[in-house]
């Protein structure tokens, strides 16, 4: 979970957002662009419930994947091997459902 928080910060860093609560930073938000991320209020003090919330919002948000991406680490080569594969399998897939796309659209244009 510490990577993802120091990842995190680091996004927001380079994204030009302070970190600073949100009354603080309030008055200076006129100056700075919106930031982009993920907020998550505690309620009563429970800090467990706040990250199973933020951990939800992350994965539907796809800042996870984002994340994931950008990792600098060595990947091993049977790693490699399996995303190749599915990025092979996804992009055929994309090209098979335009192909069948257009069939249709020129189908409809001619009136068959």
């Amino acid at each position: 979970m510490n990577s993802v928080v120091r990842r995190l910060s680091s996004l927001f860093r380079q994204s030009g957002c302070a970190t600073e609560p949100f009354n603080a930073q309030h008055h200076q938000l006129q100056q700075l662009q919106p930031c982009r991320g993920i907020r998550v209020q505690v309620y009563n003090g429970n800090l467990e419930a706040a990250l199973a919330l933020m951990q939800r919002k992350m994965t539907s948000s796809g800042i996870e994947r984002m994340i994931k991406r950008e990792q600098r680490f060595h990947i091993k080569n049977s790693e490699k091997r399996v995303l190749a594969r599915k990025n092979l399998e996804c992009r055929l897939r994309s090209e098979d459902l335009a192909r069948k796309l257009k069939a249709i659209m020129i189908k409809k244009v001619r009136g068959l």
